[in-house]
Order: structure tokens, then sequence, then C-alpha cells
């Protein structure tokens, strides 16, 4: 199957192009980082995780979300899905390879990440993310290969697949739980050190991810012969809110036990956030912009009327993905420094060869996405042909 990913429009080809120029540069920007170290990063003795560690935050959620395709058409024989699980499934695998290479990015030097199998340690939870990523990802592919190879064969899947298929929808809720407890288990960051961590991940993934799929499902409508028909779009639409309404609460939820228990450690984070401390602001303007697109979303979303509209849809997954982009990405991962325990504050600040590292890795994302959907779709025309 993976001949078809050689023929395209010159539009596809377009495509290809400028993700390998991204790509290009990114991996220039990357050797040098391997030449300097990551000092050529915005990072510091005070923030050690920010930019790449924020992607892959941000990605674990998406690939998770591929649950909200596969529990519904394989558990609950939901016929509307069938033309978009094979999509969600190829997401999650793009999603998760991006979250891997950020990892690899923000080790500084790709060796160190030997040391989780030379040394295996099952006490930490670092050990447990890397089996259940790894594990996540191998899933998706097998499953996803296999049944797309039966499908072109006009054949049923094999009866080992099914007991995968199983396997990985439980194991999608693990990756992200398993991605809260590395922030949820340092007892020194106060800004991490909730129960309700676990669940707000879930909650925003399962926004942020039908969100992107929905957006992914209008482009290929757009500019290809695949339709995957409404149903489906609004299906992922109604999810996409009831996950966005719930994201919210449990974010009221914190900032509410937070300020009414008055514990100056566990405001100063939400204060530097949302107004400054000491002068310090960078992330402030950020986390309005969030705020902003949120309620945008919400108001689009909850109405019947502008859901049903795929043009406001479209808006509407635009600013839930760029709002959690920001809140479960930058702003949560770097506050969680900012004050230090110590109460040091230190502002980070990406810098230029961190931004192309980053853009990067997602153009190898949406080149990898490009590839499986292309195989994905050429064999869904080619059966409907």
């Amino acid at each position: 199957m993976l001949e078809k990913v050689l023929i395209g429009s010159r539009r596809y080809w377009s495509w290809i192009a400028f993700l390998v120029l991204f790509i290009g540069v990114g991996v220039f920007y990357y050797l040098r980082q391997l030449d300097y170290g990551l000092g050529i990063t915005g990072m510091s003795r005070n923030v050690t995780w920010a930019l790449y560690i924020a992607q892959f935050t941000f990605l674990v959620g998406v690939a998770a979300s591929a649950v909200m395709v596969v529990l519904p058409y394989y558990l609950h024989n939901y016929k509307a899905f069938g033309k978009i699980t094979i999509l969600g499934e190829f997401l999650a695998v793009a999603s998760v390879m991006m979250c891997l290479m950020f990892i690899i990015v923000d080790l500084g030097q790709p060796a160190r990440a030997f040391n989780l199998l030379i040394y295996p340690t099952p006490s930490s939870i670092l050990f447990w993310d890397m089996i259940v990523l790894n594990g996540y990802l191998l899933l998706n592919i097998v499953i996803g290969w296999t049944v797309l190879a039966c499908e072109k064969k006009s054949v049923p899947p094999p009866r080992w697949v099914k007991p995968l298929i199983y396997i990985s929808i439980p194991w999608a809720i693990s990756i992200h739980t398993v991605t809260a407890f590395i922030y949820a288990g340092l007892p020194g960051r106060s800004f991490w050190l909730t129960a309700i961590m676990a669940p707000r991940f879930l909650a925003s993934a399962f926004a942020s991810g039908p969100a992107l799929l929905i957006l992914l499902c209008l482009i290929l409508r757009k500019f290809t012969r695949f339709d995957t028909g409404k149903e489906p779009v609004q299906t992922l639409a109604k999810i996409v809110t009831y996950a966005l309404v719930i994201s919210i609460f449990l974010v009221g939820m914190e900032i509410f036990t937070v300020f009414y228990s008055q514990i100056p450690e566990h405001m100063k984070h939400f204060q530097y956030l949302f107004a400054g401390l000491e002068g310090h602001r960078a992330l402030v303007p950020w986390m309005w912009a969030s705020v902003f697109l949120a309620g945008a979303a919400l108001i689009l979303l909850i109405n019947p009327r502008t859901r049903k509209n795929e043009s406001l849809l479209a808006v509407a997954c635009v600013a839930v993905f760029g709002s959690l982009w920001i809140e479960k990405g930058l702003g949560l991962v770097v506050t969680g420094f900012i004050p230090s325990p110590l109460g040091k504050i230190t502002e980070y600040y990406p810098t230029g060869p961190e931004v192309l590292i980053t853009l990067g890795v997602w153009a190898m994302g949406f080149f990898i996405l490009t590839v499986l959907y292309k195989v994905a779709i050429s064999v869904k025309e080619e059966i409907e042909a």
C-alpha cells in the first residue's frame, strides 16, 4: 500500500515540499543544538522544562483522543465512525511519534534516552511513560495497518486484532494518566500538586484531539474526494463540546480551591499566570488569549445552530485547539517553575532556534500524518470506485 504515497497531484507534492523545508530547517538547528548544547534554548537552571515538553504534554492528549472514535465504533458498533476510525488511529501514530521526538530534542543528547533501557527503574513514572507511549504507538500501527489491508482485500480483519483493539482503549487512557502523574508526583512543585491533574488532562485531550480530527475531516473533504459525511463530524462536535465544558469546570475547581484556601505558595503560580508577579508578565497575554478562545469556542459549540454550521464549527475547533495548546502547553509546564520553591522568579522566553526545532518536529509529524492519510484515503477511494 505504501506505493500510493508516490502518486499525487501537484498540490500534494507542494505540501510535501513545504513540510520537508521546515523539517530541513528544524534538523539544521537541532544539529546546532547537539553541537552547542541546550544553552541554545531559553531554558535555564530554574526552568528546565519548557517549549519542547509543553508540546510533548499537549500531543500525548491528541494521541489519547483516538479512543473517542475507536470506543464508539468497536465497542458500541457506532457505524457512522467507520470512515474516520482509521483517521483517528493514524492521528494517534503521528502524535506519539512527535511526542517521542520532543523528548529526544529535550534531552539534549539523544543517547541519554538509552538510560531508561539500560537502567530500568520501575519506581520511576518516566519509565512507565516510556512503556505506555511505545506500546500505544505499536498498537495503533498494527491495528490501523492490519484493518486497512483487510479493507483493501474486502476481507474481515483477523480474529487476533480484536483483543488488541480492546486493549488499546484503556491503553489510550493510561498514556495521558501516566503523563499527568509525572507532574502530580512532584511534591516540590505546588502548581502541579493536584489530584485532578489526570482528569484535567483527559478532559482537555478529548476536546483538543477530536477538534483537530474534525478540522482534518473538513480539509480532506475540501481537497480530496474523500468525504466522511456529516453525522460523524457532528457527533465529534458534541464530544468536543462536552469535553470542553468538563475541562473548563475542572480548571475552575482548581482556581476556586487555590484562592479559597489562600495558601500563598499555590496562589502565586496562578497570579503569575493571569496577572503577573513582581512585574513578570510573560505568560499573561497568552493565558488571557486562551481564556478568550475557550469562551468563544464554548459559545459556538453549545448552540446547536452554530455547531451545525460547518464554517462556524471549523472556527470553534481552531479556537478549542489554540486555547488548550496554550493552557496545557506553556501555561501548565512553565508556570510550574515560576516562582521556584525558593521564591525565585526566572522568566522563560523561547529562542529562535528552539522555535524552529519545534516547528521542524511539528512538520515531521504532519509529514507522517500526510503519508498515512494518503495511503488510507487512496485505499478507501479504491474500494468505493
